[in-house]
């Protein structure tokens, strides 16, 4: 799961922006004490809880940590491909 987010985050591109991208990752993830697992985690719990409400579509998704001057942001990205019903109470 993880190799496939930072393949998604790396993308293709010159060996010198792969770096760059790899070493402003890990920058972030060192600032933010974030470990494989924690995110791995976080994921599922995230999957679980907006899979309550909605129908996704789990391979497209795709979670980043983006980060801007001294804020960091978590982004998570999935089609949404149907809404789910509640059924009403009697």
């Amino acid at each position: 799961m993880i190799n496939g987010f930072l393949h998604k985050f790396f993308g293709k591109g010159g060996s010198k922006e792969i770096a760059k991208k790899r070493l402003k990752f890990a920058l972030v993830y060192d600032k933010l004490e974030v470990s494989d697992q924690i995110l791995e985690d976080l994921q599922r719990d995230i999957v679980q809880v907006i899979s309550k409400y909605f129908v996704i579509d789990q391979n497209a998704l795709k979670l980043d940590i983006e980060r801007s001057d001294d804020l960091s942001a978590l982004v998570l990205n999935t089609p949404i491909l149907s809404a789910k019903r509640r059924k009403a109470a009697a």
